[in-house]
């Protein structure tokens, strides 16, 4: 009988993590200002392994030396701010043509199906909006981009104003009026 009980538990338990899931996934969120990108944050970003030093561990970035890609422990800009999500717009460019107003950066995979629905509701959107673009990054091939953002699954969109700044993020496939309600509070700042 005790099985039973499990059983009927375990169940409920998917079912309300089923339910939680889905109502997460594709939804259009804000973008947390001042939260630098792909940096550890909570209680485990200033431990040191077990050791006990008084200072926080240093925290290697994409290229392995713990300082920022420039050696002087800064961000690699030389202004001692941490990276964030503002100086996107260079990195659009190596990778496609940004909009005017707005761009849509989808990262997706080879093998995702609901990347295609995804990729088309983008384009559809790009092609309503005047000045807003489209631009796809397969997320396998940009590695080093996809753990500075904080891309943890495909498809993800980023919403990004003119200037190149993450307004809004959605993990799963969007919704057509989500995405069209994102770019109009992109376009209004």
């Amino acid at each position: 009988m005790t099985g039973f009980w499990v059983l009927v538990g375990t169940l409920a338990l998917s079912a309300v993590a089923g339910r939680v899931h889905q109502t997460r996934s594709g939804r259009m969120r804000n973008h947390r200002a001042g939260r630098p990108t792909g940096r550890p944050t909570g209680r485990t970003a200033g431990r040191t392994g077990g050791r006990r030093t008084g200072r926080p561990a240093r925290q290697p970035n994409a290229s392995g030396n713990g300082k920022n890609g420039n050696g002087n422990g800064k961000n690699g800009n030389g202004n001692g701010k941490n990276e964030t999500a503002d100086d996107l717009r260079p990195l659009i460019h190596h990778l496609g043509t940004p909009g005017e107003r707005a761009t849509l950066l989808q990262f997706s995979s080879a093998f995702c199906a609901p990347c295609r629905a995804t990729r088309r509701i983008l384009a559809d959107v790009s092609e309503l909006v005047p000045g807003v673009a489209h631009v796809e990054v397969d997320a396998e091939a940009q590695l080093a981009l996809v753990r500075r953002l904080n891309i943890r699954k495909t498809p993800t969109t980023l919403v990004l104003d003119a200037h190149g700044r993450e307004v809004k993020r959605a993990s799963g496939a969007p919704r057509k009026a989500d995405v069209i309600a994102a770019v109009g509070s992109a376009v209004a700042l």
